[in-house]
């Protein structure tokens, strides 16, 4: 996935330990339940720091079909972490859905993990969980949805996003 730096003035405090999340990552993902075939399928992700300068990541993610470029997901919301680790999260998914999570992050490991507090809107799912891992240079992500009708989970997996390096405008070279 290519990663494109945002260009900002200066990142506050708070949002400096995720800093290298900034900017737009896109690769391939795989999704799969009980019920259907897994299916391959392309993504974007964006993270920002709006200029304003409040602790906080603007954030959206978009999905398509990897044979059509069909939009399959789209999702939008704010992360704001915290100066000892803890990270608040607020999502809107396109399908009237709203999460609202809480959970850790570890700046030296580039690990971050949700959990859902809040599940709004939502018939059919019961609980989220998410874990962003930076490993060998790309953003790996995994996304669960519990279901509340079963006693099975959909699943994004094997989600590598890449980059090329490119300059960072954040960095103090």
């Amino acid at each position: 996935m290519d990663k494109e730096k945002e260009e900002s003035s200066a990142i506050h405090p708070a949002v400096a330990p995720l800093s290298y999340l900034l900017g737009k990552w896109k690769g391939e993902g795989e999704g799969g339940y009980p019920t259907i075939n897994s299916f391959r399928y392309g993504e974007e992700l964006h993270f920002s720091h709006p200029a304003s300068g409040k602790p906080v990541i603007a954030y959206s993610h978009k999905t398509w079909k990897l044979d059509s470029g069909m939009p399959m997901h789209s999702e939008s919301g704010y992360w704001r972490p915290k100066p000892d680790a803890s990270i608040e999260v607020v999502i809107a998914q396109s399908t009237g859905l709203a999460e609202v999570l809480k959970g850790t992050y570890s700046a030296e490991d580039k690990v971050i993990k949700l959990q859902s507090e809040v599940v709004a809107n939502a018939s059919k799912v019961r609980e989220i969980s998410r874990v962003y891992e930076m490993v060998n240079g790309e953003l790996q992500a995994a996304i669960e949805l519990k279901s509340r009708l079963e006693a099975a989970c959909f699943g994004y997996k094997n989600i590598a996003l890449w980059w090329q390096p490119c300059q960072n405008p954040y960095s103090e070279t």
